[in-house]
């Protein structure tokens, strides 16, 4: 859930250098060389970020002048945090590869730098409300290493509401795990010709069950376990069918429903 060593450094000497050459600009503090810079508190570097992010056109101008003679590979991340988000997010859930920030319906994937999110926030505190930047680096998504909490007591609606929010972003593939392809690709449809196709198996339990009835003569419970069993075969039949129609899968849904609460009535009126 963090960066390699060597990819926190690099990320770390790039912007750091990067914000003094934005406060030699624009002159907010009197600080002469990298390394008195980068020995200042977070005090000073919240400032000058601030301020990078308010003139991000200096991103260019670093990038033209190219001060520290950095390589073209550094260059083109420095570039791209362009596409940086700043603003307040929701961390949902702490997973083993990223942490998950909400942002109104957005959902994004993000990786710590030196320290994994586990490392700075304990799972009993979830959710956290804080106020960030996120920037894409090398493919994946890091917030700038300024995280602002808010102290703020969520009651259950909120929590269901996010991870919800997470959970249907999880289902329809939307969770945004590179701010770099943000615009149009960050869906990641699946490949339908890729999956095994169930419908051979399907059909043929379909035709098994035909010859499942109750009757008179069998315990109450066997008539709508089998009407149970019949609705839930026709729904994964629709399910797989590749149709996508939803008015249809709500409507076979709902005998299946129907069957579950017939068979639950059964049980709940049988006398053992």
């Amino acid at each position: 859930m963090k960066l390699s060593e060597q990819e926190a450094k690099l990320y770390f000497e790039s912007m750091w250098t990067l914000q003094f050459f934005v406060n030699q600009k624009l002159r907010i503090y009197d600080i002469n060389t990298f390394d008195e810079y980068a020995d200042t508190g977070a005090d000073v570097k919240e400032k000058i970020r601030d301020a990078l992010f308010e003139n991000p056109n200096l991103i260019d101008s670093f990038v033209q002048e190219n001060p520290q003679n950095f390589p073209e590979t550094t260059l083109r991340i420095i570039s791209e945090w362009k596409n940086f988000i700043r603003g307040n997010f929701f961390i949902e859930r702490l997973l083993k590869k990223y942490a998950i920030f909400i942002q109104e319906e957005k959902v994004y994937a993000v990786v710590g730098l030196s320290q994994s999110f586990d490392e700075l926030i304990h799972h009993s505190t979830l959710p956290l409300y804080v106020d960030t930047v996120l920037l894409p680096f090398q493919g994946k998504i890091i917030y700038d290493g300024l995280l602002g909490f808010r102290n703020i007591y969520f009651g259950g609606g909120i929590k269901r509401s996010l991870k919800e929010t997470y959970m249907r972003a999880k289902q329809n593939n939307r969770i945004i795990d590179d701010l770099g392809t943000l615009h149009d690709k960050n869906q990641k449809p699946v490949k339908l010709n890729s999956l095994k196709d169930w419908t051979p198996e399907l059909n043929e339990l379909a035709n098994k069950a035909k010859n499942l009835k109750g009757s008179a003569e069998h315990p109450a419970i066997y008539s709508p376990a089998f009407s149970l069993v019949k609705a839930s075969i026709e729904f994964a039949q629709l399910a797989v069918s590749g149709s996508n129609d939803s008015e249809n899968l709500h409507k076979t849904l709902k005998k299946v429903s129907r069957a579950f609460n017939k068979t639950h009535s059964t049980l709940y009126r049988e006398e053992y």
